[in-house]
């Protein structure tokens, strides 16, 4: 079951999922970098007609590659554990789920914003973002407290 954050509730942890958020983009980073040295690799022994390829390198490479992968599950799954859903990891979009006039829609925060000031549909995503006013403050809710 999905959770449905007040904006508050929302605001309360994104200092702790922006910093969960920054180390899985650096994790994606790092990842994207190895697999790029992993493709030049391959590139360079297709077309030098099966060159020899320095094993060690490659082994510690394809290491690299499985550790990141790891890190970076681990990393997304922490931020997904807050109740938020990542967006875009290259961009650092996360959405939280709140419920606006009876229909779930999306508290909506990019890496860099200095706290969630838009919301958008569920199907509109970032380009429907509309500036959060009264009446979205007046008429949006969370989960009731246990």
């Amino acid at each position: 079951m999905a959770r449905y954050f007040h904006l508050w509730e929302a605001e309360a942890v994104l200092k702790d999922v922006e910093q969960a958020l920054r180390l899985a983009m650096s994790l994606r980073d790092d990842l994207a970098e190895v697999v790029s040295e992993l493709a030049d690799v391959a590139r360079h022994v297709s077309l030098s007609g099966g060159a020899l390829v320095n094993r060690s390198r490659l082994a510690e490479a394809k290491a690299r590659r499985e550790a990141l992968t790891g890190r970076l599950k681990q990393a997304i799954e922490a931020v997904q554990a807050y109740g938020c859903l990542i967006k875009d990891l290259e961009a650092g979009l996360i959405d939280f789920p709140t419920m606006f006039q009876g229909r779930e829609v999306y508290l909506c925060w990019k890496s860099g914003e200095d706290g969630i000031h838009f919301w958008h549909e569920v199907t509109d995503g970032f380009r429907g973002r509309k500036p959060i006013d009264q009446e979205f403050l007046d008429n949006h809710r969370g989960d009731a407290p246990n």
